[in-house]
């Protein structure tokens, strides 16, 4: 039998190592949430308190609350193994996440706890640790000195507990300046709002949530109710190994259809086109916020413009972590290789459809009633590549090549110029730079001018082509983009 030896990690060494696991500010004090929440608070109050270098960030949740011996297990990194049975609302995992959290942020950490029958306070001093290595794994009784003041909430109340960060040096860097403190607060309230919506939410939420004395807004990704969204699927489950999962796809209204406000609002805190894709969830709580967790037919697919209105709600349990392989800082999920198909089908569903809303400005059609639909140009595949041609039975066009037969070869060859020089590449440039389509279909127009037009057309159907007004009416109410405009066609009638 072969000897063994001990490699314990040096503490100093260690502790400094655990800093750079790539938390920002938002995910460092949701992991720390995240633990108020499974303690059972029902209110968390975070304050960022600005004093130059000496600035500070405050947790204080009324929760159950920690004696003694639980809090230095809370204290100790790895006490708990992510092997471990969790209760149904436990949201940690790992047993790291308050040490490595509130580490890449600060190197002093306190925790003051209380319960009906104790009051506890432990610290960790990376300063301390670095200036004396040899004290190892030293966990300090109480505050440090001068920090008394700023336990003393958790102190005050019958149960809870208060994460105190200090010495800020992730933060609080060289030039940083007040105004970028007061820019970091508003970025960790959008990060909060978004991921703990579902349990902020409603009328009598599971948790009320405070940043510096006021409210955390929830920040709803799918616009649930809003009158001008064009779809959203119904929930599909599905058992696998690790689990139920459900699944709600979404597409989201176009810009056109709200307001500057409301676009700039649901647009999230990364923007439209990086808050595409899937957003995992377990017990209620956001771990991935957009993106394609490496789905895709033939290649992974990417945050591309015309899919940026495509969102997919999945919720996970509890047990599923080790099968999606959800990272230490719970940002990272990928499916287990079972239901990639599955996922890959429904996403590839809500992509087209959320493209089609995108590109032409309205619901997501499908292909019966889109066909349906007089189109002014198709796609023309070609072993050279892709082609957009002019649809001459569009009745604009069909009208002109009809009356001015004696001239067809003429137009034949300015429609062919103009198919021959469409401006594919500038039109993909624009719409990449101003993150948006070029506008089309008469929006943004006066009803005025649409009208100019389907009267031209409508009188060229009845008087010259002898169609019968309902007829002519029918026909441009399913020819693009007059579909758009139900109630001026309905009211169009030859004049005597």
């Amino acid at each position: 039998m072969s000897e063994i030896r001990q490699a314990p990690p040096r503490a100093s060494s260690m502790l400094e190592s655990l800093r750079g696991m790539g938390y920002s500010t938002g995910t460092a004090v949701a992991d720390i949430v995240d633990n108020s929440i499974s303690a059972g608070a029902s209110r968390v109050d975070i304050q960022f308190t600005w004093a130059g270098k000496a600035s500070r960030v405050a947790i204080l949740d009324n929760g159950r609350g920690m004696n003694d011996m639980e809090l230095e297990n809370a204290m100790t990194l790895g006490d708990k193994s992510p092997l471990e049975l969790r209760a149904d609302g436990d949201l940690g995992r790992f047993g790291m996440g308050l040490k490595t959290a509130s580490f890449s942020q600060c190197r002093r950490l306190t925790v003051a706890s209380t319960t009906s029958e104790s009051r506890s306070c432990l610290r960790w001093d990376l300063d301390e640790i670095a200036r004396n290595p040899e004290i190892g794994w030293a966990l300090h009784e109480g505050p440090a000195s001068g920090s008394e003041e700023f336990i003393a909430p958790a102190l005050q109340q019958p149960h809870g507990c208060l994460v105190l960060w200090e010495e800020l040096d992730r933060i609080i860097t060289k030039a940083f300046s007040v105004d970028h403190f007061l820019d970091l607060v508003d970025e960790v309230e959008r990060h909060l709002a978004m991921v703990f919506h579902r349990i902020i939410e409603g009328p009598k939420p599971a948790l009320f949530l405070t940043i510096n004395g006021h409210a955390v807004v929830p920040w709803d990704p799918f616009m649930s109710g809003h009158v001008a969204k064009p779809w959203e699927s119904p929930i599909a489950r599905r058992m696998t190994e690790a689990g139920q999962i459900s699944v709600q796809c979404h597409v989201l209204p176009h810009k056109d259809r709200l307001s500057i406000e409301e676009f700039n609002h649901y647009g999230g805190p990364a923007g439209w086109t990086a808050q595409q894709g899937f957003y995992v969830y377990r017990n209620k709580r956001l771990l991935v916020a957009g993106g394609w967790l490496g789905l895709g037919q033939g290649r992974a697919w990417n945050r591309e413009e015309a899919y940026q209105l495509a969102r997919i709600q999945l919720d996970i349990p509890n047990i599923a972590d080790a099968a999606w392989k959800i990272d230490i800082r719970k940002s990272s999920a990928r499916p287990p290789v079972a239901i990639r198909p599955w996922l890959s089908k429904l996403a590839a569903d809500t992509r087209e459809r959320a493209r089609r809303v995108f590109a032409y400005r309205s619901t997501p059609k499908s292909r019966s009633i889109s066909s349906s639909i007089e189109l002014a140009w198709r796609t023309e595949h070609t072993k050279a590549g892709v082609k957009y041609r002019i649809e001459q039975q569009h009745p604009a066009v069909a009208a002109v090549l009809s009356a001015c037969e004696t001239h067809s070869e003429l137009i034949q060859a300015m429609l062919r110029i103009i198919e021959e020089t469409v401006p594919v590449q500038r039109i993909w440039l624009d719409t990449a730079e101003a993150n948006d389509t070029p506008r089309l279909g008469f929006s943004g127009e006066p009803s005025a001018e649409v009208q100019h037009v389907l009267v031209a057309l409508f009188n060229d159907m009845v008087i010259r082509r002898n169609m019968s007004e309902e007829r002519a009416r029918m026909t441009l109410a399913a020819t693009e983009p007059f579909q758009d405009y139900p109630s001026l066609v309905a009211n169009l009638r030859l004049e005597a």
